[in-house]
């Protein structure tokens, strides 16, 4: 046991995939916050979501990042074949902050929490701000302060006009500001930044000219086939097919509220190093998902490409190296068991996410072989940190979708652009993660692990 367990600040945001940090080589956006946290700290720069079984990912990918667990041992819901919206979480599913909570952490939240009220009833001591959606109009957001009955009905709630950053950046700085208790705080604020609507306040949102933006290389006016999700509310938010000039606009402000975002971080870690404790904190910082914007010619979250599914995880602090980027493979259910390791924490029994601790040590090079996800009834991906199956299938429900694979090699191909999958050099990945991918959905309990394809076309 150490003499004094570290403070925890958990830090996650909403829609910011992996390459949008300055520090992860990408030279347009600024992030100076994030970019110390990097430079100070471990970056797991391989970590991939689980994934989900509806539209609003966040609300699954979050339930991952909490349990530890899969999303198929983890949600409510006797339907998730048909894959209904359900954001609950098991009751008998102990999470991260419930854990640290009965191990003697004082636990307190801010911001979004899109699972449902009775898992957040039993993880947390307090909290401030507190949202109960998926998203908002950032100057409009309805939210409720800490109810000890941890009913939180709805007409609790008020409206914050200030925006939704600083609403919650001035929440958790305050909690730093007067947390005076001997014990370890676990601190968890949740933005839901850089979401949309994308509408930075100034001078941010003048930051970023779309005539400076580069259009990524994987690029593309349309996609190229039905993914099985191709009307949902994401895809509609630009014209079709896409135009390069809308796309910019769309990274540029998606870039001004990141930076926006950074900018507010960086109060809470002043604040840590006012009130002298930021010594003693780890800092981490994470996504629930990425983003596509233009990419592949989608525009949303809802698809298995590096860009959707791949977030930043960064942990800074407490004796953890400096400036290391990890590319070992890692899942978002690999969090909850990499917290618990540097606070003491007793894992429950049924966790199934990784440590990544022997990562850092360079104990091990690699704590697992292949990294997959899912997406409702049509998408499952599985990758080796080279290799990168994605597998399409036909929704049974809705008829949408189209059954095929496509191939990546991610090494010489990160932007995913040429499918391999009928190429002779891929034959021997493919049929290696077809059989990892189906071995992985059998352990995780995935509904589809039954089926038998009918075709596999190209």
């Amino acid at each position: 046991m150490q003499a004094k367990r570290p403070n925890v600040v958990f830090l996650i945001s909403d829609d910011h995939r992996d390459e949008a940090i300055g520090a992860f080589c990408n030279t347009v956006i600024q992030t100076p916050i994030l970019d110390g946290l990097v430079n100070n700290g471990v970056s797991f720069r391989n970590t991939h979501i689980f994934g989900g079984l509806t539209g609003a990912v966040c609300a699954p990918s979050r339930a991952c990042v909490n349990t530890g667990k899969s999303i198929f041992h983890t949600m409510v819901g006797q339907e998730l074949h048909k894959c209904e919206h359900s954001s609950g979480i098991r009751p008998d599913i102990k999470l991260m902050p419930q854990s640290l909570r009965e191990s003697g952490y004082y636990t307190h939240a801010v911001g979004k929490w899109h699972n449902d009220k009775a898992s957040f009833a039993r993880s947390f001591d307090g909290g401030d701000k507190l949202f109960f959606y998926g998203m908002s109009p950032h100057t409009q957001v309805p939210v409720q302060d800490f109810d000890p009955t941890g009913e939180y009905p709805k007409e609790r709630e008020y409206i914050e006009e200030t925006f939704s950053t600083q609403l919650f950046t001035d929440a958790a700085v305050q909690f730093v500001e007067a947390y005076n208790d001997e014990s370890p705080f676990y601190l968890y604020v949740a933005y839901t930044a850089p979401h949309d609507p994308r509408t930075a306040p100034e001078p941010y949102a003048s930051m970023y000219h779309r005539d400076d933006i580069p259009l990524p290389s994987n690029f593309s006016r349309e996609h190229p086939f039905d993914n099985g999700e191709m009307l949902v509310r994401d895809e509609k938010l630009a014209a079709l097919p896409r135009d390069a000039e809308e796309i910019r606009q769309h990274i540029a402000d998606y870039y001004a509220m990141i930076t926006h975002m950074d900018s507010e971080i960086g109060r809470i870690v002043e604040a840590l190093k006012v009130k002298g404790i930021y010594e003693n904190t780890l800092i981490v910082y994470t996504a629930d998902h990425g983003l596509a914007l233009g990419q592949h010619g989608l525009m949303g979250k809802q698809n298995l490409h590096e860009h959707s599914v791949r977030i930043p995880l960064i942990m800074s602090g407490v004796g953890l190296p400096q400036g290391r980027q990890i590319t070992g493979l890692s899942s978002n259910i690999d969090i909850f068991p990499t917290v618990a390791a540097i606070c003491d924490v007793e894992l429950p029994k049924e966790t199934e996410g990784i440590s990544l601790l022997p990562l850092v040590s360079e104990e091990e090079g690699a704590i697992r072989d292949v990294v997959c996800s899912v997406y409702k009834d049509v998408q499952r991906m599985a990758m080796d940190g080279q290799w990168k199956l994605i597998r399409y299938y036909r929704s049974p429900i809705s008829g949408l979708g189209t059954d095929r694979v496509q191939l990546f090699n991610l090494m010489e191909d990160p932007w995913e652009t040429t499918d391999l999958s009928t190429h002779a050099i891929g034959a021997e990945p493919k049929e290696r993660l077809t059989a990892a991918l189906e071995d992985w959905m059998r352990v995780t309990g995935d509904f589809l692990a039954s089926s038998s394809p009918s075709s596999l076309v190209d």
